[in-house]
C-alpha cells in the first residue's frame, strides 16, 4: 500500500508513475497544481461570461488567476490548442472545454462519511451540485445520528457502506475523527469507492488506483497565521 504524504498547500498527494505501456494523456502529463489552476480558470471564465465578455487573453486570465501568461498557456497546452495567436480565447468555448476536461459534464454520486458539524456544513454547501457533485449518501457510526434525515437523505450506519454496490458511489468525502479515518477509508475502498476527499489530518494508506485529495483546514489557517507574524 502507498502511504499518502502529509497534506500540502495544494491539498494533495502525488501519484506514482503512470503505466508506461499506454500513451500519456493530458491528465497524465499535467501536475495536480496545473489541474487545480484549471479549476481557477474555469471560475474566472464564468465571471467573464456573466460580464458578457466574449474573448479574453492569457494575460487577462493570468492577471485574475495570480499567475503568469506563460503559466496559463502551459497549463492549457497539456490538453490541446484553445486559442489563436493575436485573437485570444473565446470565453464560452474555453469554459466549456475546461469543464469537459474537469469532468463537470457528469453527475457524480457522493457519499459523506461523517455526520458531525463539518459534515453537516459540507452537506449544506449547494455549490457542489452546480458542478455535478450530489451528496446522495450520508454515513456515521453514532447511533444518535443514524436514522435521522438531512434534506431527505437518511443518515445510515457506517456498517452499511459496503452494501451500496447496486448504486455506485463515485466520490467519498471523509469528515470523521482522525482516529477513525483509516478504518472508514478501508470500508469505502471495499465498497468500490476510488476517489476520496479527505478533510482529516490523517495520513491515509490506500492501494494503487485510489485517489486521495487532502484538505487540511488547520494547515491552511496556520499558513495564514505564519504570514501575519512575519
Amino acid at each position: 500500500m502507498d502511504r499518502a504524504r502529509r497534506p500540502t498547500a495544494d491539498g494533495d498527494r502525488r501519484r506514482g508513475e503512470h503505466d508506461k505501456r499506454r500513451p500519456a494523456t493530458g491528465m497524465d502529463r499535467a501536475s495536480v497544481a496545473s489541474v487545480t489552476r484549471l479549476s481557477s480558470y474555469y471560475r474566472i471564465l464564468e465571471e467573464f461570461e456573466r460580464d458578457s465578455l466574449a474573448t479574453t487573453s492569457s494575460t487577462t486570465l493570468a492577471r485574475r488567476a495570480g499567475v503568469t501568461p506563460a503559466q496559463v498557456r502551459k497549463d492549457l497546452s497539456f490538453f490541446g490548442n484553445f486559442g489563436r495567436r493575436g485573437l485570444g480565447y473565446n470565453v464560452s468555448l474555453l469554459r466549456a472545454q475546461i469543464g469537459k476536461i474537469l469532468g463537470l459534464g457528469h453527475r457524480w454520486s457522493v457519499a459523506l462519511l461523517g455526520a458531525g458539524n463539518l459534515g453537516h456544513a459540507l452537506f449544506a454547501y449547494k455549490e457542489f451540485e452546480k458542478q455535478g457533485f450530489y451528496i446522495e449518501h450520508v454515513f456515521d457510526a453514532d447511533p444518535s445520528k443514524v436514522g435521522k434525515s438531512w434534506a431527505g437523505v437518511r443518515i445510515r450506519d457506517i456498517g452499511e457502506l459496503q452494501s451500496t454496490h447496486a448504486h455506485p458511489i463515485h466520490i467519498a468525502i471523509l469528515a470523521v475523527p482522525v482516529s477513525a479515518a483509516q478504518t472508514v477509508v478501508a470500508r469505502a475502498i471495499t465498497a468500490g469507492i476510488r476517489a476520496i476527499l479527505n478533510f482529516t489530518p490523517a495520513q491515509l494508506d490506500v492501494p494503487d488506483g485510489v485517489i486521495v485529495r487532502n484538505v487540511d483546514l488547520a494547515i491552511a489557517m496556520e499558513s495564514l497565521s505564519f504570514a501575519l507574524v512575519k
